[in-house]
Formats: C-alpha cells, structure tokens, sequence
C-alpha cells in the first residue's frame, strides 16, 4: 500500500498519515467520510472530500421542498457542520490518474488565482460523483427543459408554476394563458411521478386564491416511454397511481415519448401537439462526466466496474459505491445482477466501503456487500401515496404516512429530522404559502434596472409560444 510523508505538524519518525481522498458530496460521499471520521483513530488518516457544493441534498425531500411542504434549507445537510474532522475542499474534480495517485481539481478560486487547477495527491480514492440528468437530442429541450436533481431546480420549478399561474391570470391572450397552464413531465419514475403529484397538488391549492383560475382550467400532462410508471413499486401499485392521478384529471400517457418543444410547442409521438412554458425533464440519469477522465475501468453502460466489496475491479486503492458504481448484487442469485442504483443502496453501501476501506489500512478482512431490496415508497401529494414494502403493497393515506416515516428516519443528522418534523407539524396546522419568490434567482436585476444598464433575468421577456399554435388532436 501507497504510504503518504509526513504531513505538515506530524513529528519525525512517526507512521505517515493515509490519505484518503473523497470526490464526491453526495449520499456516497457524505456517509462515507462520516464513517470514516467515526471509525479512524487519530492520525490513522485524514479524509479530503472534494464536493462542487457545500452541503448533500436529500432529494426523497425535494418534491416536498417545490411544494412548499420543507424549507429548502431543511432538505441539504451542510457539509462542514456535519464532517469537522474532514477537510472539504469545494470544488470539481476534472481529471483522476490513478496510477500516478493524483487528481486535478479546480476550486472557485481556480479562475482568480490565475495559475490553473491544483493537484491533490491521496493514498486511497473514493470516487463517488453520483449520476447527472440523461437527455436526448430533442429540439428546444437544452432551451426550455427544467431538470428535477437539485434543490435550486425544485424551488425554481415551484417559483416557475406559481408564476405560470400569474401570467394566466393576468394575460387577455387565450393562447398564452392555455399555454402558462400547461404543465408537463417527462419520466415516470420517482422524481417524476413525485415532482408531478407534489406540484398538481400545490397548484389546485393555490387556484382557490385566483378569481379567473380553476383546477379545471389547468392541463398536466406525464408522458413516460415504457408501459408502466414506477415500475419499483410492483406492475399492480402501478396501474394504481396511473388510475389515481388520472383520477386527478393528470392526462398520463404510456408508451409515448416527447419528440420537440421548440418554440414552446410540445410535439409527442403520438401525433399530439400543444403549447406548453413548461417542460420538466426527468426521464433518468446517467453516470458523471469525470468517470470518463479517469483511468478506472467501466462497463459497457459507463459505469465503474466494481467487486462485492466496493473495490474497483481489478485496482488497488480505488472504491466506489452508488449511482456511479456498478456493484454486483450477490442477494439475486444471478452473477449478472447489479445493485440499483438508488438511495436505499447508497447509504449503506457508504457504511460497507468505509468499513472495508478502514479494514484494509489495518490489514483486516473485507466484507462482501449484501442488502435485499426491501420495498419502495412514493408520495403523490399531501396525503396521497403508493408504497410495497416486504411483499405488502399500500396506498393512499397509509402509504403517505409510511412515506414520510421512512424518510424522516434516513435524513441525516438529529438537528435536520426535528426541522422537518417541525415544518410538517406546522403545515398541519396553518394554510400552505403560494409566493413565488422568483427574484431571488436575479437578484442583480432591480439594481441593474435601476443602474441604468440592460437588466437579466426575470426582466427579460421569455419566448413566447408560436404564432397560432396546434392543438393537441384529443381536444
């Protein structure tokens, strides 16, 4: 094993410190420098975890966060709070060579230091990016898309809808106003069956407080490529929540992907067409672009080739787990099967790589990681919910309840869980806010008005849909 010399303040003579490096803030990263801190004697090794933000999101709670159900900051776990022993180091890892034990990494003082990105040499790497949206080459989807992984997306989409809102209230245009009331989604999975519900849910909230909107007024539309939605809740709990929200008057449509969104006309493979300002893309994800500038070993879908014990596959030194990681899942019983790439995996994937990771600095035995997939819980507005959690399948109340039981048991640290259970009790008691605080994206804008330069954001007029636009052939 790679030994690193004696650090600043370490006494002659004394073992070397270990150097482990950690790129990555997310649920891997985060849990895993968590553990490590916990587990590691004192100068045994130090941990630097290299993160493009200060804080992990919780995303089971950004649906809730866009419908104003959680504070945004309540959804993030701030990094350096929560990792003291750690030394965090914001910033992007933009090339990993392995064998020569380095990594590039730009920091936000890269561009004003003038001299290029530094160099971080470590002993044993964790990589554990995550994963980024997966999109397509439609036509208008880089224009007018809005993704669904961030906390700043989940507020800006909610920000965005009750700004739609506005506009139609306010517009004597007919085709601007069908056009603000539009709303659609693209992807039947988690984020996007839950973005979906939390957002209908909130909107039909906020109609009772506009004299010319209705619920009925406004179209919402989930368009998803394969047969099924939420295929992780089992194929009945599926055909449930597409019955449910449709129920809810949500037009869903199967089998059917979006083709074009130019000019803010939604084109589907199915032959409808119809002007829509808001596009949400959710349709999957795909492994993070520094995979690509490593010299780990992949396999054929991009991610890293990993063992049962979270080592990369056939390299010293190096582990990984999560959306990255393409861990074998040796609970199937197929030697083919893979760990899905999902929360429930990640965190406890963290726990075994940090625990292998600190027995092989000690020349222990490695674990193997193990964990049957227990079920799924999904949330489709206040009180709604679909959950199948060892063989047992629930819905509506029960499953919403479970849902955010669930939840609150996994977000990180006590502080944050007694924040969350707080909002949610007070929500309970008090009427929902429906401000949209779209400004705050801009916040330049009124003083560059003011300053007599061209102003940005939110004063710019967006495009408008196109001259005449078609409509959907169903209406």
């Amino acid at each position: 094993m790679v030994k690193a010399a004696n650090t600043p303040g370490t006494a002659p003579g004394t073992p070397p410190r270990t150097r482990i490096l950690v790129v990555g803030g997310g649920y891997v990263g985060m849990y895993t420098a968590l553990r490590l801190q916990q587990k590691l004697r004192p100068g045994e090794a130090e941990v630097t975890v290299v993160t493009p933000d200060p804080y992990m999101t919780y995303q089971p709670f950004l649906p809730e966060a866009a419908a104003g159900a959680i504070s945004p900051r309540h959804v993030v776990v701030p990094l350096r709070r929560v990792l003291d022993k750690c030394r965090i180091v914001i910033g992007e890892a933009e090339h990993i060579d392995h064998a020569k034990r380095t990594a590039t990494v730009s920091t936000l003082a890269t561009a004003d230091e003038g001299t290029g990105p530094r160099q971080i040499e470590y002993d044993e790497l964790v990589l554990a990016p995550g994963s980024i949206s997966r999109t397509l080459p439609i036509p208008g989807l880089a224009d007018y898309g809005i993704g669904f992984k961030s906390v700043e997306e989940a507020i800006g989409l909610r920000n965005h809808v009750i700004e739609q809102m506005d506009i139609a209230s306010s517009t004597r245009d007919p085709a601007i106003r069908d056009a603000a009331l539009t709303f659609l989604f693209v992807g039947g999975g988690y984020a996007g069956v839950e973005a979906l519900g939390e957002l209908e849910d909130m909107a039909r909230y906020a109609a009772r407080y506009y004299h010319n909107i209705k619920p009925e007024d406004m179209k919402w539309v989930l368009v998803e490529a394969s047969n099924r939605i939420l295929p992780e809740v089992g194929p009945e709990m599926g055909v449930y929540t597409v019955r449910e929200l449709r129920r809810r008057n949500i037009d869903v449509r199967l089998e059917t992907r979006l083709e074009s969104c130019e000019n803010r006309v939604a084109v589907l493979s199915d032959g409808s067409r119809f002007p829509t300002r808001t596009v949400v893309w959710t349709a999957g994800v795909k492994p993070h672009p520094i995979l690509d500038a490593t010299d780990l070993p992949k396999n054929e879908r991009g991610r890293l080739a990993c063992t049962a014990f979270l080592t990369v596959e056939g390299v010293e030194n190096a582990w990984s787990a999560g959306d990255a990681a393409a861990v074998p899942d040796i609970t199937a019983g197929e030697h083919s099967r893979e760990c899905a790439p999902n929360a429930q995996h990640a965190v406890r994937q963290a726990k075994a790589l940090a625990d292998n990771l600190t027995a092989s600095l000690r020349g222990e035995v490695l674990t193997e990681y193990a964990h049957k997939y227990v079920g799924s819980v999904a949330s489709l507005g206040l009180h709604k919910g679909v959950a199948f959690v060892y063989g047992r399948k629930l819905k509506g109340y029960p499953a919403w309840f479970m849902h955010r039981a669930y939840h609150l048991s996994r977000v990180p640290t006590f502080n944050r869980k007694m924040r969350v259970l707080a909002e949610w009790t007070l929500s309970g008691l008090f009427k929902r806010e429906i401000v949209s605080l779209g400004s705050l994206e801009h916040p330049r804008a009124e003083f560059e008005l003011a300053a007599g330069g061209t102003p940005t954001g939110r004063h710019a007029p967006p495009p408008g849909p196109a001259s005449n636009p078609p409509k959907d052939k169903g209406d």
